[in-house]
């Protein structure tokens, strides 16, 4: 066969083989995607007003006045708001950088240090308040009302302590402190209450017993003294979570130990919003630092191994690159998911120290009882797109809960089972 046959042929065969390079992707260098930028802005501190004159002041009971949208509106763009948001941001700012142990007792003023005094006693009267007997049950143990009953004779001296003399004037203040060890009612406790600690603080701002130079140790003495308080009446009373959020939620009690813990632990230098899924960090450093005590303690109660499984919000923020990034969280939050929210928001308590503003709905208008006089159950009616809505508030968080029993209830119940022998709490599935 003549060559030339055999080029053809083999130009022929080259022909129909397929040109792969033509047919494969070309590949590119990968894009790296922009995250996605948090349209709330960061909420800044605002100036705290100075206190009003005290002769200005009308002492009054506090009672609810956010009953509508439109009473939540007129919140919104009051200068109570400001004041709240001043006070709250102004005692985070005050503990940036700043573990617990960095404040000693020399440091604490006379009306900080009458302020732990308060709270001793108050432990004090936990103690002569022992819980009914009711068997195995975990939700909350009626002896709370006991001890609250007790608190509300004893206040009175208390608050002379702190130098409030006028009646009316402790009756308006001892309201806030009062309500911030729980609800009577529904024998629950959350955020909301907490929050009732912080206004008694707020109150005793404007009445010129403390000032912005005690903000320090009100966070890193007073607060986490409170805490303390707050767990052992916990575990006493077996108090439910004011809310149903489950998992869902970022605490079942608390929120101000994230707020005020991101900030101390804003530029640490190797502490990482990581560092919260490592066990000897929390055990070294939780007694230090707010945030890291707080998820040691979520740990302990929770039913099953990770905050992954029952905590998914505190094991997504704990991905953050840097704790700038989850104090700026903390702040969005404390302002989207409590203040702007009106479920939240309608047990707000106002008096003459943390006013309500011209408008507003009050608490007779609508036939509601006061937040301690509510009958067992707990019906509150709210306007709703115009309309009379009435549901169950056992909770500050949600509009119709349901009661969720205590998970300190059964770490409890375990201990006495154990004949006591375990400091152990036990985990039920219930979150």
């Amino acid at each position: 066969m003549p060559a030339t046959t055999f080029q053809e042929t083999d130009k022929q065969k080259a022909e129909t083989i397929p040109n792969l390079r033509d047919r494969l992707p070309k590949l590119e260098p990968r894009k790296r995607q922009t995250p996605a930028s948090n349209p709330l802005p960061v909420p800044e501190t605002p100036n705290l007003p100075s206190p009003p004159e005290i002769s200005t002041l009308d002492f009054q009971t506090p009672s609810r006045r956010i009953l509508s949208p439109q009473d939540h509106d007129l919140f919104l763009s009051s200068p109570t708001y400001k004041l709240l948001l001043a006070f709250i941001l102004g005692l985070t700012d005050s503990v940036v950088d700043t573990p617990v142990s960095a404040v000693q007792a020399g440091d604490l003023s006379f009306p900080v240090s009458t302020i732990l005094d308060i709270l001793d006693k108050a432990e004090d009267v936990v103690k002569r308040s022992p819980p009914e007997d009711q068997g195995d049950s975990r939700f909350g143990n009626k002896g709370f009302r006991d001890f609250l009953d007790l608190a509300a004779k004893e206040h009175l001296e208390w608050h002379k302590q702190l130098g409030i003399t006028e009646d009316a004037a402790i009756s308006e203040v001892s309201t806030y402190l009062l309500q911030s060890f729980g609800n009577r009612t529904r024998i629950d406790y959350g955020s909301g209450h907490e929050l009732n600690f912080m206004l008694w603080l707020l109150c005793l701002y404007q009445l010129r017993i403390i000032t912005p130079s005690d903000f320090k140790p009100l966070v890193l003495k007073v607060f986490t003294r409170y805490l303390v308080l707050m767990r052992l009446i916990q575990k006493t009373y077996y108090l439910e979570p004011a809310g149903s959020h489950g998992v869902w939620g970022l605490d079942d009690y608390q929120f101000l130990p994230f707020l005020f813990g991101s900030s101390q632990l804003l530029h640490h230098p190797f502490i990482r919003p990581l560092s919260i899924h490592q066990s000897l960090t929390l055990e070294e450093f939780g007694d230090d630092y707010l945030y890291l005590g707080q998820v040691n303690f979520v740990n302990s109660v929770k039913n099953v191994e990770g905050l992954r499984w029952h905590s998914p919000m505190l094991d997504d923020i704990s991905s953050a690159k840097n704790w700038t990034k989850v104090e700026e969280g903390m702040r969005r939050m404390f302002v989207a998911e409590v203040l702007k929210k009106l479920p939240v928001m309608q047990h707000f308590l106002f008096g003459s120290l943390i006013p309500a503003v011209e408008g507003m709905s009050k608490e007779e208008e609508f036939g509601v009882p006061g937040e301690s006089e509510e009958s067992e159950g707990g019906e509150v009616v709210i306007m709703k797109d115009g309309m009379k809505h009435v549901h169950q508030m056992n909770s500050w968080g949600d509009c119709c809960g349901i009661k969720v029993p205590s998970s300190v209830a059964a770490a409890q119940e375990l201990k006495k089972r154990m004949g006591g022998g375990s400091d152990g709490l036990r985990r039920i599935p219930f979150d």
